[in-house]
């Protein structure tokens, strides 16, 4: 008995201590993450400031939040409009000395860098890029161990950033690193302050999140200060087409002092050329400061030589800065605002400046790019565009171009038409050059129907269409590798995707139906009355799904009976074996329950009656977290959740403005804001940023049509310009105070609706809200329909 007690005493204390060890490092952990995250950046150097409005750019919002998962995976680096070259640190963890935290490379709670890259992309879920990784460093060549990492700790004190320039002071070993842009090439400036080493590491193999990579090759040409090469990766999309290739030109600004490379296994000093599936390079210089101009292409070594000689070729690093300042000026003045905090304009013009980072320019500038069918292209009349992550940024993105950037919409609709001829089929979400066929539905058809709806024909429309109605009425072609809309045949058989043909059937049912409807706008628009009726009636599909005794939208069986487990609180995040949660992308039953913006009367009609209706959809936002990028997202309104952000803007069918400009006045004011987190979840290309350029103006657009809801604006005034036209927005009886509409005026007549049609601002005008403390109700029934 003796002998038990001392066992169980000695466990006791073993469970004890083990606990205060977990606790202590967990103590420890969360206070060297505190020490990270607490340092402030800065937005300009003794040599180097911000334009006019990018001064107001944060260029740190949505690079960081806890736990990771939650993070924006935006990036501070710099970059241009679109650009190729998204040039920015790549860092590694202090938890586990890993660098897969942030998909875009960058996380703010890292507090070592690993080099600069110059390929990424931006705000996404997936993790691709991370080409041709510089690390400057004084250690001796003979000090390095090439088969790990190299890494220089950091402050985000000592970093700063503002569009097109980025600079981080690297203490330990006394390097100053600046970059800047071009679309296709990259500029590197290290300053190496204290005397000893000036070297420079090229990881030729590098990827973001330790992906794959092969066909690494690598030539030093000496006499020219130059070296090229090439690689394959297989980041989370590339992979799913057999890598995407680049290739790459770096000129130095003088000669090399040493060089050598790394195959993987020896390192070959004064080796002139490589061939390994893990190569490095490294490069030795005598100056105390080193210049290098990086040009990069998907086509080939000399396309990259050509992209570096046009775009950068003679000019100088405060040169290619101002160029690329000059360019993102021109888009930030796209929108002037006034009024609001100088914090909201901050959030504002930082939200814009990430509006503008994707889509990809994938063309070389002589035209050339790899397609679909990886056969090399011309483009002639247009920027072939890729990186289009459509399923999110059809929502607000798109809209937001087809407004304020036509040209670039134009040329996006172009390569898209392009990727359909290539590849077989219009892209869900084109990456590089292959299908990703990442998340479901067919979103091109939305941004394509609303374009032209919106004005933007010089584009093969007919083709486009054909390829549209295509896929909503047959499976894929055999000769495409896109996804199209998987049980098809089900959706079109009866009326709904039953849940035994797949997965997610309930939201691919909502995401159809939603395409089905944009559809039937083209073919109205093209003057095709029989597909117009056929699609309109496809439309109407999502109301199969609905259950009135669950009052929700529910998975059905092909013999119609509804799927009996339901719990629709229930997160697919959280239901590890998919039991409840199978049928559902993203979320939870109550999140999609919303998700019919195109038809809003049609959503309403489901309910038991209108009152039900404002209940539980104010039932929806009374619940959700007030806190932004929590640990869960919870079974409530979720602002980083692509299929509910249009909830508030459904207030309006129902007579309740009121509740719509109370809700996105909720959203605006918690879920954005100028710090390092910034907003709730992943930016997605853009497509939160976009919301809030939409929201805080006062209008929203219902994807996929022509109309706009409107809500109320966060600013007192406004201009956007819209090519040769403008369109002002107004209030009257401004107050940060006053979130709610009176009135609305039109080019000076009072509107008694709650939306506009693009046509009726098309050509500019001015949009007038007349603002009060209290709710006014805008009730007409016969105007405020909402069905489009």
């Amino acid at each position: 008995m003796k002998l038990l007690k001392r066992i169980a005493k000695i466990t006791v204390i073993a469970i004890v201590t083990a606990i205060g060890i977990v606790l202590a490092a967990i103590s420890i952990a969360s206070y060297k993450y505190n020490t990270i995250v607490k340092a402030t950046p800065n937005n300009r150097t003794d040599n180097f400031s911000p334009g006019q409005l990018g001064k107001y750019v944060n260029t740190f919002i949505g690079t960081g939040g806890f736990p990771y998962w939650v993070c924006g995976f935006n990036f501070p680096g710099a970059t241009v409009p679109f650009g190729m070259v998204r040039l920015s640190p790549e860092t590694m963890s202090f938890f586990n000395n890993t660098k897969d935290f942030s998909t875009s490379g960058y996380y703010y709670g890292d507090n070592k860098i690993l080099g600069f890259s110059h390929t990424r992309l931006a705000g996404t879920g997936a993790t691709d890029g991370g080409h041709f990784l510089f690390t400057p460093t004084t250690t001796p060549i003979d000090k390095i161990d090439f088969h790990s990492d190299y890494s220089h700790k950091f402050s985000h004190k000592n970093e700063t950033a503002f569009p097109g320039y980025y600079r981080v002071a690297l203490k330990k070993e006394a390097i100053v690193a600046e970059l800047t842009t071009t679309v296709r090439s990259g500029l590197h400036r290290y300053s190496f302050t204290k005397e000893g080493n000036r070297n420079l590491l090229i990881h030729i193999t590098n990827t973001t999140g330790n992906h794959r990579a092969k066909e690494g090759f690598a030539n030093i040409l000496p006499k020219n200060n130059e070296i090229e090469g090439l690689v394959r990766t297989f980041g989370s999309f590339a992979s799913r087409f057999g890598g995407v290739q680049v290739f790459f030109v770096a000129k130095f600004d003088q000669p090399f002092s040493d060089y050598g490379i790394w195959d993987g296994q020896t390192l070959d000093k004064k080796g002139l050329s490589k061939k390994s599936d893990s190569l490095k390079i490294y490069l030795g210089f005598a100056q105390d400061i080193i210049n290098a101009k990086v040009g990069i292409s998907h086509v080939s070594i000399e396309n990259a030589r050509l992209n570096l000689e046009t775009e950068a070729g003679h000019f100088n690093f405060a040169e290619i800065l101002q160029m690329a300042k000059d360019k993102w000026e021109r888009k930030l003045a796209l929108i002037k605002i006034e009024g609001g905090t100088p914090e909201d304009k901050k959030v504002f013009y930082s939200a814009l400046y990430r509006s503008f980072q994707m889509p990809t320019i994938f063309n070389d500038v002589n035209g050339e790019y790899k397609g679909f069918d990886k056969k090399i292209h011309q483009a002639k009349d247009f920027n072939y565009y890729t990186d289009l992550s459509l399923w999110d940024t059809f929502r607000t993105v798109h809209p937001l171009f087809n407004l304020i950037a036509k040209n670039e919409q134009r040329d996006m609709l172009v390569s898209l038409v392009e990727m359909s001829k290539q590849g077989g089929s219009l892209p869900r979400w084109p990456s590089g050059y292959g299908y990703s066929n990442s998340m479901l539905g067919s979103p091109a058809d939305m941004v394509i129907a609303e374009s032209y709806l919106k004005g933007i024909h010089n584009f093969d429309i007919h083709l486009a269409y054909k390829k549209m109605r295509q896929v909503a009425l047959e499976p894929i072609p055999k000769d495409s590798s896109a996804a199209g809309r998987e049980e098809i045949n089900g959706y079109l058989t009866y009326g709904y995707c039953p849940t035994e043909f797949g997965d997610e059937a309930v939201s691919k049912t909502l995401e159809y139906a939603w395409a089905d409807h944009s559809i039937s706008l083209l073919a109205k628009e093209l003057q095709l009355p029989e597909d117009q009726a056929l699609f309109e009636s496809h439309s109407k599909f999502y109301k199969n799904v609905w259950n009135p005794d669950t009052q929700y939208f529910q998975s059905r069986y092909k013999d119609g009976r509804f799927v009996e487990k339901f719990k629709p609180l229930q997160l697919t995040y959280t239901d590890w074996d998919d039991e409840y949660t199978k049928d559902y992308t993203e979320g939870s039953a109550l999140q999609w329950r919303w998700a019919v913006p195109y038809d809003m009367d049609g959503l309403v009609s489901l309910f038991k009656d209108k009152d039900y209706f404002v209940d539980e959809l104010n039932n929806f936002f009374a619940k959700a977290d007030p806190k932004m990028a929590t640990w869960t997202p919870g079974s409530y309104y979720w602002h980083g959740n692509e299929p509910d952000i249009h909830a508030a803007y459904l207030f309006n069918a129902v007579d309740r403005p009121d509740l719509t400009q109370k809700w996105v006045r909720w959203i605006l004011d918690n879920k954005y804001d100028n710090s390092y987190v910034g907003i709730d979840g992943n930016d997605d290309a853009g497509t939160l940023s976009a919301w809030y350029i939409f929201s805080s103006l006062g209008f929203y657009p219902i994807a996929g049509t022509d109309i706009y809801q409107l809500g109320a604006p966060l600013f007192k005034n406004a201009v956007l310009q819209m090519g040769e036209h403008q369109l002002t927005i107004g209030t009257e009886n401004y107050d940060p105070s006053n979130i709610y509409v009176k009135k609305i005026l039109l080019n000076s007549k009072p509107l008694d609706r709650t939306w506009i049609k693009h046509k009726e601002i098309a050509n500019g005008g001015q949009l007038t809200f007349i603002m009060a403390k209290e709710p006014h109700y805008l009730i007409n029934q016969q105007s405020s329909k909402s069905t489009l």
